[in-house]
């Protein structure tokens, strides 16, 4: 983000919209993935517990304490009125939290950094999974209305999924505004559908005593633990709570939580519990059988409608997740596409999108049904469960001020039970979990593979470069031809100079009148300030070097960012400078510090990233590229 009007919201825009607004339209996309889950958790878990057989009053009770008390821990208690407060420049998510973690420890750490690797690989698969199981237990009710279309469930929900991913070019601004409305219909209809069926058996009422939940896990073994779970899928999705703080702000969410989200889930959970005690037959599907015949069709449309707009909350989650880790370096380029004029927030990643979709569609085919892929569901929200709750106790410690033993006090509960939930889902990990580990497995490869690449290229190309302080006294003891106009020079290390400055005085024997050393970084905040975005150093008559910062939740727009750099004292003109980028070629060489099957990887990701020029928005007339060919 850049400075312009579409790219002025900063931490502080929540406060200034309506909080009303903010609250309603936060209800689609902050809470539309946790809010689908009464579709399948309680099914899933209860019929896990029975392994065919009758649900018992135990089973039922036992796994109702459980959810209910997820909820109020993991979700309420840890995100909600905990992990808001760790905002990071009004930011949240996974990657902001690991920023302020090495801001508080004023130092890059390794844990840190591998912390926020495995916690965003984690949420990419996630990516993938809730289209999945979200859509394709929606389109499941058909079978409740009418079994016959059994064999279109499949076909049905692969045809949604391609529509859905098929409209992510053209933006969500039109469809985003209608997110907050529907989910808050389907919330009320949520609420309900459960105080209708509580009648069914009051008695169920008694789950909110946690004894049902401690005594359920304690009697039932390994039964229980595999329940377990089956019962995190109904907290799938509160780490959007957090991941979603600088779009809507943490009273907005609050709120609409505590007051409305949270209870109208309890009622639905506790309405199916007791259509089920009262009717066990209804376990196929409690969900759909809360509602009459007649009713199904309406409400499998609307489901459809909350899981589509569920998903769509994670897909452009994991849009706004690999622009932040580009932008930190931990993955090369990606073309991004801006798809709102007043929403800078707003973007469409063409690679990304399509790779989500062939992922999503490969669920949906290998998995057949909802059932099938819950057991694949959970062990990527878990880790990231379990990350966030690691780097929010050296938030607490270190930013917060807070005494080790007490900030330990606070955190690890959390963290135990994250880890007892991610400990549940590893037991199916032949059943479907290994899916998304192997996938966050193979993310996190990427990542490291980059970041290591990266270091190596720089270790190598620095071992022929020059210090510019030496090209400076050269040139002053040995003038070349001077040309009009300004020239600027790319590099990542101004104290060395940029090899494409060096092969325009090799080969072209001329200097500009005035030429740049230009220096973009990233910030370990989300946005800065335009006071502090420009930097400029006078290091001679002709030689100036400049230092643009942008925050790792902006997009940096270099000839915008440069227009500041007039009120510097350099009268920036874009139709009088030339931009010069050197584009490496690099080749596979005969002996590597990484592997070979690494090396390709770095070299074939290197290829992949989008070009320098279109990423940093500079005019393609005014650039100049000079390549290099180097082995690594």
């Amino acid at each position: 983000m850049a400075l312009t009007e579409a790219s002025k919201q900063t931490p502080e825009a929540p406060a200034a919209a309506g909080f009303w607004t903010l609250t309603l339209g936060g209800m689609g996309v902050v809470f539309g993935d946790i809010g689908t889950s009464p579709l399948y958790a309680f099914r899933e878990a209860v019929a896990g517990a029975a392994g065919g057989e009758p649900a018992t009053r135990v089973m039922v009770l036992g796994v109702l304490s459980l959810i209910l008390w997820a909820l109020l821990i993991v979700v309420t208690a840890k995100y909600v009125l905990l992990l808001l407060r760790a905002d990071n420049n009004g930011e949240g998510g996974t990657l902001s939290l690991m920023a302020l973690g090495q801001r508080a420890l004023r130092r890059r750490s390794l844990v840190l950094l591998t912390l926020g690797v495995v916690g965003a690989s984690m949420f990419i698969g996630d990516s993938m999974i809730t289209p999945a199981i979200s859509v394709l237990s929606a389109v499941e009710g058909l079978k409740i209305a009418a079994p016959a279309l059994d064999h279109y469930v499949v076909p049905l929900t692969l045809i949604i999924l391609v529509a859905l991913f098929g409209v992510q070019s053209s933006g969500t601004a039109k469809v985003a505004r209608a997110f907050g409305p529907v989910m808050f219909v389907w919330f009320g209809i949520l609420a309900a559908m459960g105080l209708t069926h509580i009648n069914d058996d009051p008695t169920v009422l008694a789950a909110i005593n946690p004894w049902y939940a401690a005594h359920f896990l304690l009697t039932h073994g390994t039964i229980g633990l595999v329940t377990l779970g089956a019962v995190f899928l109904a907290v799938t999705g509160g780490e959007a709570l957090y991941a979603d703080l600088g779009h809507f702000g943490r009273r907005p969410i609050q709120v609409g939580w505590l007051g409305f989200v949270l209870p109208a889930l309890l009622l639905n959970y506790f309405g199916q519990g007791a259509l089920v005690l009262s009717n066990p037959a209804a376990l196929e599907n409690p969900f759909y059988r809360m509602v009459p015949d007649s009713f199904v069709l309406p409400l499998v449309g609307m489901a459809t409608a909350a899981t589509v707009i569920a998903s769509q909350a994670v897909i452009t989650g994991a849009y706004s997740l690999i622009s932040q880790a580009v932008q930190l370096g931990l993955l090369p380029r990606f073309e991004v596409r801006y798809t709102s004029e007043s929403h800078a927030g707003q973007i469409y990643l063409p690679r990304v999108n399509a790779l989500l979709l062939i992922g999503v569609l490969i669920l949906v085919l290998v998995f057949q049904s909802s059932s099938r892929l819950a057991s694949a569901y959970g062990i990527a929200v878990s880790t990231t469960m379990v990350t966030d709750g690691i780097m929010g106790f050296v938030v607490v410690w270190k930013l917060w001020g807070w005494r080790p033993a007490a900030a330990a006090l606070l955190i690890l509960p959390f963290v135990a039970v994250d880890a007892m939930f991610f400990s549940a889902n590893l037991l199916k990990l032949l059943d479907g979990a290994w899916v998304p580990l192997l996938f966050g497995l193979s993310m996190a490869v990427v990542i490291w593979t980059w970041r290591k690449g990266v270091t190596m290229l720089m270790i190598k190309t620095r071992r022929s470069e020059v210090p510019f302080r030496d090209l400076i006294d050269s040139l002053e003891r040995h003038p070349p031809h001077i040309v009009k106009g300004n020239a600027v020079f790319l590099t990542s290390d101004p104290d060395y100079v940029p090899s494409a400055l060096l092969h325009n005085l090799k080969h072209n024997k001329v200097l500009h009148e005035h030429n740049v050393i230009l220096t973009i970084e990233t910030a370990h905040t989300p946005r800065v300030r335009p006071s502090d975005r420009v930097h400029l150093e006078k290091v001679s008559e002709k030689f100036s070097k400049v230092r643009l910062r942008f925050g790792f939740m902006e997009t940096p727009n270099v000839p915008k960012a440069l227009v500041l750099a007039r009120k510097l004292g350099w009268p920036f003109d874009i139709m009088t400078t030339s931009f010069f980028v050197s584009r490496r070629a690099l080749k596979p060489a005969a002996q590597s510090a990484m592997p070979r099957w690494q090396n390709k990887l770095f070299i074939a990701l290197s290829r992949s990233a989008n070009d320098a020029t279109d990423y940093f928005h500079i005019p393609t007339g005014r650039v100049v590229e000079v390549g290099t060919q180097v082995t690594i």
